[in-house]
């Protein structure tokens, strides 16, 4: 069943719960109500304990997943050039005074 999956190692944010990794069996679709997914471990590599068979295939509705996290080396799909953005410093950020003096008070 894992020779099925399309992107391995994604990362599963669940609300209120820790990451899991999954491995995906499609790719998501816009029209998709969940998500469907076997090898689900934990980012330690092991089975949790709610879960019987890891190897099992899983579906987890939307409505219980934050966000989901696909690495670029993990998908196929994905072009080796994309871009990654740049950290930006501190001191280079335009901060407006005014702006920061009502967060502070609010």
């Amino acid at each position: 069943m894992a020779d099925r999956a399309v992107i391995r190692d994604a990362v599963l944010h669940l609300l209120n719960d820790q990451p899991l990794l999954v491995d995906l069996i499609e790719e998501p679709k816009p029209t998709d109500r969940g998500l469907l997914c076997t090898n689900v471990r934990t980012t330690g590599g092991l089975r949790p304990a709610y879960i019987d068979h890891s190897d099992s295939t899983f579906y987890f509705p939307y409505a219980q997943i934050r966000f989901l996290e696909i690495h670029p080396e993990g998908d196929a799909a994905a072009p080796a050039s994309m871009p990654v953005a740049e950290p930006i410093e501190a001191d280079e950020l335009d901060l407006d005074e005014d702006l920061l003096r009502r967060v502070r008070e609010a």
